[in-house]
């Protein structure tokens, strides 16, 4: 069997679609295009498999429809899989409908958090052949493909397809492999130049991985993440070395950036960080990773810059407790500024996510967030930061809470709407021009004066400068999408 594996185009004039590897999506004006672990782990899974496999991302290779259409009359693939979400959802069923109407015998498989949620959804609104749930779709791939080559004789768990006019469904999905059972991913294969586009990260060439699946935490009440990932799992320390090591001599890899929603604390964090020295990876690559605030000492963070960690991101989320509380994120707004206190103090950069738009809070809330940024951004004790409108995505605890309570500012099925554009939720006191201008005052802590001193004074080589450049580039995008496009 052949099997094209990536993303169709997915347009707009709002700008480029982040749409791999990504929890909340946007157009951007100025793309980044991170690296789709998963998927890449599906891809090199068929290939090992033996099976013929080509990787199309046409979000990263700029192709057009065209394009693309040409690519599919000239491979012939049996199977044509990608992954979809929220705000893209209905220009991915047209785009179904129309290949299937070009190449009936071309059999179509959606994967993601949406059709995760919702999966007889898309069963009804487009000719899609297969749904897989869950977020083991490499797995899961696999053993479709399988299937349909007639190696196996059962149709893997957590599937949806077509028998005829009837939609079935072959039962809930499973998390139950063992992630050391996966080959690691084959960068060749998967096209890793086209996704060198990464602002936050210094080093080049630099590598996503995944040591676990996804965040331990799991309870934020906005993230889609724990709707693919209900059970969390973690790969052995040694698998994730050996892949480093593999990096490290293959490539030259100087940056890893660790895309677990939250990286694995306590002994497994130890053991990986005693591995990198032991190894001694840390001197020859630089670690990144998601981190929750709240959950190490100050020697951890101490030992993870001896190991080689280098970028933490942390979601901040909200200066008020209140909303803290609300989202689950199990921490004190004391613990955001302890947190940052402590990874400085041990020579960590930090990198702060935080989110405007909820429902319960009212425009003065917001900003006590921009002041909390501000202040720790000013004083050194952060380095980095972004800010998103709150996004409700189907399957999450939030979205159910917002439909249940009228919190929606339009029909929740104009899913199109769901791009970051704009708020999707009412908030107190605030228009939606008021949220995105919030969102944008945040992006201009970046410009103060203090800020700009404080950046300045720690270039310390051309990589620095280099990476400071791509930041203002970075600034001057986000400013655009949430603010100077919505005045135009």
């Amino acid at each position: 069997m052949k099997i094209i594996i990536g993303y169709p185009p997915t347009e707009s004039e709002k700008g480029v679609a982040l749409l791999s590897q990504n929890r909340q999506f946007q157009w951007f004006s100025n793309p980044t295009h991170i690296f789709p672990v998963v998927l890449g782990t599906a891809a090199t899974l068929l290939k090992k498999k033996g099976y013929s496999v080509k990787w199309v991302d046409c979000i990263a290779e700029y192709l057009s429809y065209d394009d693309f259409i040409s690519i599919i009359k000239k491979e012939k693939p049996d199977l044509f899989a990608f992954e979809t979400k929220t705000p893209v959802i209905k220009q991915h069923w047209r785009t179904i409908d129309d290949l299937k109407k070009r190449f009936p015998e071309m059999r179509i498989a959606l994967m993601g958090d949406h059709v995760t949620a919702l999966p007889e959804e898309s069963m009804k609104n487009s000719k899609v052949d297969f749904v897989l749930c869950g977020g083991d779709f490499d797995f899961m791939l696999a053993d479709l493909v399988d299937f349909l080559a007639g190696k196996t004789k059962k149709m893997p768990k957590g599937i949806y397809y077509r028998k005829g006019k009837k939609v079935l469904s072959s039962g809930n999905f499973q998390l139950k492999h063992s992630l050391d059972e996966l080959p690691f991913i084959d960068r060749e294969l998967t096209k890793w130049r086209l996704y060198e586009r990464e602002y936050n990260l210094i080093g080049r060439p630099f590598f996503y991985i995944m040591s676990g699946r996804d965040c331990w935490w799991g309870k934020c009440k906005f993230c889609a993440w724990p709707t693919l990932f209900p059970k969390f799992r973690v790969r052995s320390v040694e698998n994730v070395l050996d892949e480093v090591g593999m990096l490290i001599e293959k490539y030259g890899v100087k940056e890893i950036f660790d895309d677990s929603g939250t990286l694995m604390t306590g002994k497994w964090l130890k053991d990986l960080c005693h591995g990198l020295i032991e190894r001694g990876y840390n001197k020859k690559t630089r670690y990144s990773c998601n981190m929750r605030f709240g959950v190490l000492k100050q020697e951890d963070y101490f030992l993870m810059k001896k190991a080689g960690f280098r970028l933490l991101k942390f979601g901040l989320e909200s200066a008020n407790q209140k909303t803290l509380d609300k989202l689950n994120k199990g921490i004190k707004v004391k613990d955001i500024i302890d947190g940052c206190k402590m990874a400085k103090k041990a020579g960590l950069t930090v990198h702060l996510t935080m989110i405007v738009g909820y429902p319960w809070e009212t425009k003065e809330d917001a900003l006590r967030t921009f002041k909390l940024a501000k202040m720790l951004m000013q004083s050194g004790l952060a380095d980095l930061l972004q800010a998103t409108i709150l996004i409700p995505y189907p399957g999450t605890p939030l979205w159910k809470e917002a439909k249940e309570k009228g919190w929606f500012l339009f029909p929740p099925e104009q899913y199109e709407r769901y791009d970051m554009s704009e708020p999707v939720l009412k908030t107190k006191n605030s228009s939606a021009e008021e949220v995105a201008a919030v969102c944008g005052k945040i992006y201009t802590i970046f410009l103060t004066p203090r800020y700009v001193i404080a950046r300045i004074k720690s270039i310390k080589s051309w990589e620095d400068f280099k990476f400071n450049l791509r930041g203002v580039k970075a600034v001057f995008g986000h400013l655009w999408d949430f603010t100077l496009r919505r005045k135009k």
